[in-house]
């Protein structure tokens, strides 16, 4: 795999959290915790694999200008700030939701995990939409 293929990666990557993190939370709401909890595993270890290709692809290619331009361009610096904050925002989120549920702190999870499952589905949706509008 070259370099230049980690973006597609990436994005799969994002993608693929996504709908994990989606039906994880459809599984609990059916009450059918193990199930919930595979995915939600699934969810962090597709996260983690595209947060090591994402710093991968950077440290070897650098960063990727947006060629558009007019009213598009101002969307995509739009969803670009905000997935970039809300990126840096939900790592630790996600660790700690993940390490109470881990621990049996269920209640503080679920208080958590109520913040976290929308911020970090948006940002993996984001990171798809992100490069569909680079490439």
């Amino acid at each position: 795999m070259a370099i230049s293929d980690l973006p597609a990666l990436n994005a799969t990557l994002n993608a693929i959290a996504a709908l994990f993190l989606a039906m994880g939370y459809r599984l609990i709401r059916r009450l059918r915790v193990a199930a919930h909890r595979r995915c939600m595993i699934a969810a962090c270890a597709a996260s983690a694999l595209f947060l090591t290709s994402y710093v991968v692809y950077h440290a070897n290619a650098g960063s990727k200008l947006y060629p558009g331009t007019g009213p598009l361009r101002l969307v995509y610096f739009i969803i670009l700030g905000t997935h970039v904050v809300l990126a840096a925002i939900i790592l630790p989120m996600a660790i700690v939701t993940l390490a109470r549920a881990l621990r049996g702190h269920f209640d503080r999870h679920k208080r958590l995990a109520r913040w976290t499952l929308p911020l970090w589905i948006y940002v993996s949706v984001t990171g798809v939409v992100i490069y569909l509008m680079l490439y």
